[in-house]
């Protein structure tokens, strides 16, 4: 489904300094893999190279089609992209920030239809912002304006769904609800790729890829050894991992 190959991006004006150092990916269709690692590693510019919006050396795929193939409407409509503290938009409404997740399926100028209508509505339900809809975005606090930008991104209704750091300003039933919509979103096919800080979270997806100084040290499933092993190692042993009624838990370590 989606893939990059041998991919580098260096800062501008930073001597040799790379965000991301020759690496390469394969993620497949219908799973939520959560990309993890310290601050610094590079998983918000692998996530942005992923969605084509992070320029860089090498080649990035979707469904074996190269990137730069894909013609602009057709990328917003396979994937839907929420990013890191996005701004922008204050004075809409909440319901007209979501609406704009339905513009790749309108026409140039073309009035929502009441598909596009029903959608929006589904999607600010499902993440439980349908009730102030009519306020403005920068009448919201922080959890509630990340409800209303993650109900745009659903309301795109892609098979591709990329997220960073979904879970800023949420409460934990808000994260708990957050969980279950990315389960059901897996669960119909859609693919979810997600950066997290997270850890017991990023631990209920089914892969895991461990990022350190631009790189990509290990890819595997949480139940997997080896990727326990990754994930304590990128860490400095700092976490312990510990299994709980069949899930595995990160607990920090006091040195």
């Amino acid at each position: 489904m989606l893939s990059v190959q041998s991919v580098s991006v260096q800062w501008p004006r930073q001597g040799e300094a790379f965000a991301l150092q020759s690496v390469s990916l394969r993620l497949a269709p219908g799973r939520w893999t959560a990309i993890v690692g310290p601050n610094g590693a590079g998983k918000s510019t692998l996530l942005k190279v992923i969605a084509g919006l992070q320029a860089c050396t090498g080649q990035v795929l979707w469904q074996d089609r190269a990137l730069a193939d894909w013609p602009l409407r057709e990328r917003a409509r396979f994937v839907s992209w929420l990013g890191q503290a996005e701004g922008g938009g204050d004075d809409l409404r909440a319901i007209d920030v979501v609406a704009l997740g339905r513009m790749p399926h309108q026409g140039w100028l073309a009035a929502p239809t009441a598909h596009d209508q029903a959608v929006v509505q589904q999607a600010m339900q499902q993440t439980h912002c349908w009730a102030w809809r009519d306020r403005p975005l920068s009448h919201l606090s922080g959890g509630e304006r990340q409800r209303v930008l993650l109900a745009r991104a659903l309301a795109v209704q892609a098979p591709v769904l990329l997220m960073d750091e979904p879970l800023s300003h949420l409460d934990p039933p808000h994260q708990a609800d957050w969980l279950a919509m990315v389960q059901q979103q897996r669960n119909a096919g859609t693919t979810v790729v997600s950066v997290l800080h997270e850890l017991n979270m990023a631990l209920m997806a089914d892969e895991l890829v461990v990022m350190a100084q631009g790189r990509v040290l290990h890819q595997g499933s949480p139940h997997d050894a080896a990727t326990r092993q990754a994930l304590q190692a990128v860490f400095d042993h700092r976490v312990s991992l510990h299994q709980v009624v069949g899930q595995w838990v990160a607990l920090p370590l006091i040195v």
